[in-house]
């Protein structure tokens, strides 16, 4: 039986209550930008916009799985996914299953019928704020999970990496259309999002049949 000092479970409880406080910054900062992106896209009719926006919602189903797992593990320690983990991740697949049917067939034909949105300055903002901020979580969240040897935090530190890809995508599609005005490149953007959300959909089923996604950190 290993025993652990007052000292170390001390310090294992504050990396736990920082792991804990990064996954509800997450939450919540999902919920903005969803709020945020959704409002303008509608507004300035951007479709790439729009539909990152909808992946930040899509985000905060898997964000909340994220934070019960680990005030699971502060009561009980690492164990296997909790049912409620399990269906989590299905419904986060599912969500973004239909997200990319969606994208796809809007995107489709706005290129069809040569739709240009008003602007996308909003998205180039909302981008730009996005990295950012995937950017400071991923960092943290590493940093925490090495500290707890946590392969679960660890790994969803690593998929937070999906969202910065997004936020990229979306900047450089957004940018792309200030300075060329080519319409198409809206929806080319929002081809490439909703290819990126079929990939985070299949590994949320695939982390839900106990197979390790390619998402998952590596030492």
């Amino acid at each position: 039986m290993v025993v652990i000092s007052s000292a170390e479970y001390t310090k294992k409880a504050h990396l736990y209550q920082w792991a804990l406080t990064l996954a509800l910054i997450t939450i919540l900062y999902n919920v903005a930008e969803g709020i945020v992106s959704v409002l303008f896209g509608m507004k300035d009719e951007a479709l790439s916009l729009f539909g990152f926006g909808i992946d930040s919602f899509v985000e905060v189903i898997s964000g909340v799985g994220v934070w019960h797992m680990v005030r699971r593990f502060m009561k009980k320690g690492e164990a296997d996914a909790s049912r409620f983990e399990l269906q989590a991740l299905r419904i986060t697949g599912t969500a973004f299953y239909i997200l990319v049917f969606g994208l796809v067939v809007t995107s489709a034909i706005s290129i069809f019928k040569g739709h240009k949105p008003e602007t996308t300055f909003w998205g180039i903002v909302v981008a730009l704020v996005s990295i950012l901020s995937m950017w400071t979580l991923i960092h943290y969240k590493i940093k925490v999970g090495n500290r707890l040897n946590s392969q679960a935090i660890l790994a969803d530190a690593n998929c937070t990496k999906a969202c910065l890809c997004l936020s990229v995508v979306l900047l450089l599609t957004s940018v792309g259309y200030e300075f060329t005005g080519i319409g198409g490149m809206d929806a080319v953007g929002t081809m490439i999002i909703a290819a990126l959300s079929f990939k985070e959909g299949r590994e949320s089923f695939r982390k839900a049949q106990g197979v390790k996604c390619s998402c998952h950190f590596e030492r």
